[in-house]
């Protein structure tokens, strides 16, 4: 996904560079009334050609009106845009995984450690804790920072405190100790499971 993100995000942006440019370097030639001083012709149906001229003449705007596609194509179209737009923002505003991060040897030598390989490490460990069934880990931050978010679904018999507590000094601890990192900031989600429905006889 933040790969899919990154793609996304250098298109756009070098989508919307190139459209920038086109823009202003078309605005520029009318502007300064190029064609005219330099004797040469814009291609044919471009209405942007002097000071005075627009980029879209009257014409331009209502020629497809009485087409039986047009409105449906618009509508379409805007409401593609919109959906995309939506989905585009919606990515923004979610915490970004940290794909690797920086590790320090002790030796001067530092090491780029796979943030995937160290959230399925604490996500084991959290896992072998009394009262924990299951456990999501999720790294954010950056390289040199990284953030640990945690989301635990606790059986029933589970001390949410105790459970919290070994996870600080145990997981999350030897997270920190084996990266080299003077501090690791950990937020833990806990949720339980539900007790199985009992039979009474």
């Amino acid at each position: 996904m933040a790969a899919v993100l990154r793609t996304v995000n250098r298109a756009l942006l070098l989508l919307t560079g190139l459209c920038l440019i086109g823009a202003g370097l078309a605005a520029l030639v009318a502007a300064l009334d190029l064609p005219r001083r330099w004797g040469f012709d814009m291609p044919s149906g471009w209405s942007w050609r002097a000071p005075h001229d627009v980029l879209l003449a009257h014409a331009d705007r209502t020629q497809w009106r009485a087409e039986g596609w047009w409105w449906p194509v618009v509508i379409g179209s805007l409401s593609l845009l919109v959906l995309l737009s939506l989905w585009w923002l919606l990515a923004q505003l979610r915490r970004r995984r940290l794909a690797e991060m920086l590790v320090d040897s002790g030796d001067g030598v530092g090491a780029q450690l796979r943030g995937r390989a160290m959230e399925d490490v604490v996500a084991a460990e959290a896992e072998t804790l009394p009262g924990v069934d299951r456990a999501r880990v999720s790294l954010t931050g950056r390289r040199n920072q990284p953030r640990l978010g945690l989301g635990l679904l606790l059986t029933p018999q589970a001390a949410p405190d105790d459970v919290v507590r070994r996870l600080r000094t145990e997981a999350v601890e030897h997270a920190r100790a084996s990266a080299g990192l003077d501090a690791l900031p950990a937020e833990a989600r806990l949720r339980a499971t539900k007790h199985p429905a009992e039979r009474v006889s």
